[in-house]
């Protein structure tokens, strides 16, 4: 193999890994660079609420002990009250009258009083309420196309003055509709409950993200009938020393599609479907807000780090190549970011969304998936061109599929090498010097078939000498029966040949001329070769050279001048000598050996007498013991026709030496 073979292959292979690093690198700033522009839009937001959710409720949290009991005006109560709604105020004392007497530390009345009602149940609310009372006031936000208005609705000035405590009750949405983070106001409804309670709180800023406790009736809850009861419906002590919150709660949570009363989506209802009841909402919020799990969006720094770590991870991961261990080890990494986020959620209060990291990952890593199938397709695409001009469709499919089978750059391989020369081209050649169109279509109708038949039997063409075809067999892929491939295909191409004579003969009769007859020579060798680019650094070929190469190209010229068509080396002829009759015709001496190489020639048809004759009179031509007058000519002559030509030439060859 030439010596700048090696140093192009290297450079070309290193040009490849350079141009395919600074890619990556390119996408890697595209994605970033991309992430940052999608994340200001209000939809990236909300996907990564959405990733709170789930990640927020995997481990399906239950309200903290010592929380909030609700009582429900729920079916059950509705049914057993049997008093149209809303009921009268005075049923809600007697409800705060029982509950206080029960031992209920603070209760909350998730019910709006803000308008007057019969002046003996106003009067009666207000003579029950107190500072353990807390009752719900509501804001809202009133927008027009002239101005903007916010109306706050608060209770009866009578309740207050009675000592109750005001909390708005009013929630904040996000912009897919569900609840999930601390409402925007000093005195809510939860807040005053905490405050009203006397425990020991610490201010959460507006916004923060809520820490949801299961889905709807996941609180202590009975309904509103037990409560004006508790003595005789309920276990002893159920409300002592307890946060009681009173509101709307039916009995089976009202599916998201169907709406509800009082009644609003959070985190768990990706999961149920299910709505919960404000005054679960309530009561969440005042758990997060006594036991201070809520959650804070982690700032932008931080976010961009964890971003960038992702694109350097995604990055290491595909830097050298793309495969099967690619989508092992994405998947890995995937649930090591939602893994990270959760342990920022439970451990730290905080929230990292996994969104933006999953997102750099996942289109660093399949974006260069993409580049390097692209690439993979091109080479394959590249190899198809290279090699469909010389070997068989079919080789070049596995080569596609299966580019290791290629090995370029220079390999010791068995092969079966070709060369078929047609015998008087030259003179032809000079009969059709003045038309120079016939005689290029003459050797492309020659050369076409030819070609067909080596590729059709899994050859490659190395060369074409002007009339003369260079193949071999067992590269680039392998190939066990290479040797009989090799002589089936010589076969083959005599056979064409013949068509083509008839062809040129019938043409050469339509025009009153004498026709072109064409006869080929083969020589076959099998041998240990180099085979791989050979050339230069600007120019080379998939070829092959050595010694069995030599030899192969001795075997065709030589075939002449023993009147057969086709020469075999003896490694060719061994190979082949279950499937045809090979015979050996000669020794001959190849430039640069000193021992003698038999060769060898396939006849179709011969018994075993006449094998066993042909091999005596080989040993009688090595001895010298051969004479012209010998009858044992016309014997073998008769026997097998197809050597006659061969006999006669040695006869000749014996009668002008003068042997006798």
């Amino acid at each position: 193999m030439p010596a700048q073979s090696a140093p192009r292959q290297t450079g070309l292979i290193g040009g490849q890994i350079a141009s395919r690093r600074l890619r990556l690198l390119v996408l890697s700033l595209a994605v970033l660079v991309a992430i940052s522009l999608l994340s200001r839009l209000p939809a990236w937001s909300l996907l990564e609420l959405r990733s709170f959710d789930y990640l927020s409720t995997v481990d399906d949290p239950r309200p903290p002990p010592g929380g909030p009991v609700i009582v429900a005006i729920d079916e059950p109560s509705l049914a057993d009250i049997n008093a149209q709604w809303p009921w009268p105020r005075s049923l809600h004392a007697e409800l705060i009258s029982q509950l206080r007497a029960a031992g209920a530390r603070v209760i909350g009345l998730d019910i709006i009083m803000a308008e007057p009602s019969n002046p003996d149940n106003d009067a009666a609310i207000a003579k029950a309420v107190g500072p353990d009372v807390v009752l719900a006031g509501d804001e809202t936000l009133i927008e027009t196309p002239q101005a903007s208005q916010l109306i706050r609705a608060t209770p009866l000035p009578a309740l207050t003055e009675a000592g109750a405590v005001t909390g708005i009750a009013s929630i904040d949405l996000s912009g897919d509709g569900i609840f999930r983070r601390i409402p925007g106001y000093e005195d809510g409804f939860a807040a005053m409950l905490a405050k009203a309670s006397g425990a020991a709180t610490e201010t959460l800023p507006a916004g923060q993200l809520i820490q949801s406790f299961g889905p709807a009736r996941s609180y202590p809850t009975v309904s509103y009938y037990q409560a004006l009861d508790p003595k005789g419906l309920l276990p002893p002590d159920y409300f002592k020393d307890r946060i009681v919150l009173v509101g709307l709660s039916l009995q089976n949570a009202p599916e998201i599609d169907k709406g509800g009363v009082d009644a609003f989506a959070t985190p768990y209802t990706v999961h149920t479907g299910k709505l919960v009841s404000g005054v679960e909402i309530q009561a969440t919020i005042y758990d997060n807000i006594r036991s201070g799990l809520s959650i804070r969006e982690a700032r932008l720094p931080t976010v961009a780090v964890c971003i960038l770590i992702s694109v350097l991870l995604a990055a290491a991961t595909v830097w050298r190549s793309t495969g099967w261990l690619t989508i092992v080890t994405s998947a890995a990494a995937l649930l090591a970011f939602a893994a990270v986020s959760f342990a920022g959620i439970r451990l730290a209060h905080i929230f990292v969304s996994p969104l933006g990291p999953t997102v750099a990952y996942v289109s660093v890593v399949f974006g260069q998936a993409a580049f390097d199938f692209a690439e993979e397709r091109r080479n394959k695409r590249q190899i198809t061109r290279a090699f469909a001009q010389y070997i068989s469709p079919d080789l070049v499919k596995r080569l596609s599929s299966d580019p290791t089978q290629l090995k370029l750059g220079g390999e010791r391989r068995t092969l079966s090498v070709l060369f078929s020369d047609v015998r008087g081209f030259t003179t032809i050649a000079e009969t059709l010097k003045d038309d120079p169109e016939q005689l290029t279509g003459l050797i492309n109708r020659l050369l076409t078939p030819l070609s067909d038949v080596v590729m059709d039997h899994g050859g490659t063409i190395d060369k074409y000498m002007g009339d003369c075809i260079m193949a071999f067999w067992n590269a680039p892929l392998d190939d066990p029966d290479h040797a009989l491939h090799a002589v089936r295909a010589s076969l083959a191409m005599q056979a064409a040949i013949s068509r083509l004579n008839g062809q040129l003969e019938r043409e050469a009769a339509a025009l009153g001329r004498k026709p072109h007859v064409l006869k080929m020579g083969v020589g076959i060798n099998t041998g240990e070769c180099i085979v791989g680019n050979m050339g230069s650094t600007r120019r080379f070929d998939y070829s092959c050279l050595g010694d069995s190469v030599n030899l192969a190209s001795r075997l065709e010229g030589a075939s002449k001048n023993y009147g057969v068509a086709l020469l075999l080396g003896e490694e060719t002829a061994r190979l082949v000598s279950d499937t045809y009759i090979a015979v050996e015709l000669d020794r001959i001496i190849v430039k640069g050996r000193t021992v003698p190489s038999p060769v060898f020639t396939v006849v179709h048809k011969a018994d075993a007498g006449a094998l066993t004759a042909h091999q005596t009179f080989i040993d009688a031509k090595y001895a010298g013991t051969l004479a012209p007058s010998d009858p044992v000519f016309d014997k073998l002559a008769a026997d097998i026709p197809e050597l006659a030509g061969y006999y006669a030439i040695v006869r000749d060859a014996l009668a002008a030496d003068g042997k006798e």
